[in-house]
């Protein structure tokens, strides 16, 4: 049973950091683009991050870039969101997403319904 075990989320004060962990069981992820996605109350699922199979390339959504910093350690089959700076627009369930589009399609990096496989969420609560 393939299974992404979100973790790491919780409630922080503006300004102030978190780093969550996916941890994959079940099968490799290793030659697959990983994601994070979030979602607030009342907002559709959206894009935050991607990574490519081997850690090299990553894609941010503009809202998060320069402030999250998405990574994975292969041999932990493990994907990491390293959030900084964090603001209260930053409140949403965070979403781990596996197996998603080839790197050599940047356009669909984006959209939720390239990835095949989702973790349950894990809460992050920015407090201003």
């Amino acid at each position: 049973q393939v299974q992404l075990v979100e973790s790491g989320g919780g409630l922080v004060q503006a300004g102030g950091s978190l780093r969550l962990s996916c941890a994959a069981s079940g099968r490799t992820f290793s030659t697959k683009t990983m994601g994070w996605f979030r979602q607030a109350p009342g907002k559709e699922r959206e894009f935050v991050a991607a990574i490519n199979w081997s850690g090299t390339s990553t894609s941010y959504a503009d809202s998060v870039k320069g402030r999250f910093t998405i990574s994975r350690d292969n041999a932990k089959n493990t994907v990491y969101l390293q959030m900084n700076n964090l603001k209260p627009e930053d409140t949403a369930v965070y979403y781990c997403a596996g197996d998603g589009p080839s790197w050599s399609l940047p356009f669909k990096l984006n959209h939720a319904t390239e990835y095949d496989y989702w973790g349950q969420g894990t809460q992050v609560t920015v407090s201003s």
